[in-house]
């Protein structure tokens, strides 16, 4: 596994950090800035970033052997070769966390849900520490509320015979006026459609009442 050492964080060139979610600051030693990069461990990390979506709090991440001894860190820590990080659980949910960080390829788990970090590193394989406890969904499944299908509606139908019977009242209008202008032979229609439109719009008042109180009706029963 290639690893660099660089005395401070500071010492990494521009050209030599290829992993964009992270600083070298957020994976030196905190005692006094010393950083090892291991290539392999870093690729992981940032593709368990990219795989999760979101930003990972790296609580640490290289060590150096006195920071470790400082810290009551594990004589032989993956810590100080680079090859593990301690990850805030305060953006994530640990079991969704522990599979990404498998899938991608950590090996190694520490769980520490007092301190609330998990110990990820490249193996080998092995897990130790007390479980998270389970959390409880942020929201509730939203479970919507029963509807009429779509052609039983009463909304609807009584909307369609509004909406038939206003056509039909239009149609009659327009007949009528193309009626009065033809033959004298069926001059005699004339007063019959002028009846038959009021009948037209009288079924379309009734329709639109119906649109109404059924709109009406529905809300009340929260079917919006």
């Amino acid at each position: 596994m290639p690893t660099t050492t660089y005395a401070h964080f500071r010492d990494v060139p521009e050209s030599a950090w290829r992993w964009p979610s992270f600083s070298p600051a957020e994976i030196a030693s905190r005692r006094e800035g010393a950083l090892k990069i291991n290539t392999e461990a870093m690729d992981k990390l940032q593709a368990l970033r990219n795989r999760l979506g979101k930003p990972l709090i790296v609580r640490s991440g290289y060590r150096s052997p006195a920071h470790n001894r400082a810290v009551g860190g594990a004589s032989r820590s993956r810590h100080m070769l680079g090859t593990a990080f301690d990850i805030a659980m305060s953006n994530h949910d640990p079991a969704t966390f522990a599979a990404a960080a498998r899938a991608v390829g950590f090996l190694g788990f520490g769980t520490y849900p007092r301190s609330g970090f998990m110990h990820i590193d490249l193996g080998p394989a092995r897990s130790w520490g007390e479980p998270f406890p389970a959390r409880p969904t942020p929201f509730v499944p939203e479970v919507p509320p029963a509807r009429e299908v779509l052609a039983e509606s009463r909304t609807l139908k009584g909307g369609g015979a509004a909406g038939v019977t206003t056509i039909g009242a239009a149609g009659v209008e327009v007949a009528q006026d193309v009626l009065a202008e033809t033959q004298s032979a069926i001059l005699p229609l004339v007063p019959y459609l002028d009846t038959l439109r009021w009948v037209f719009i009288a079924v379309a008042l009734i329709g639109i009442a119906v649109a109404i109180h059924a709109r009406i009706d529905d809300w009340k029963r929260g079917q919006r």
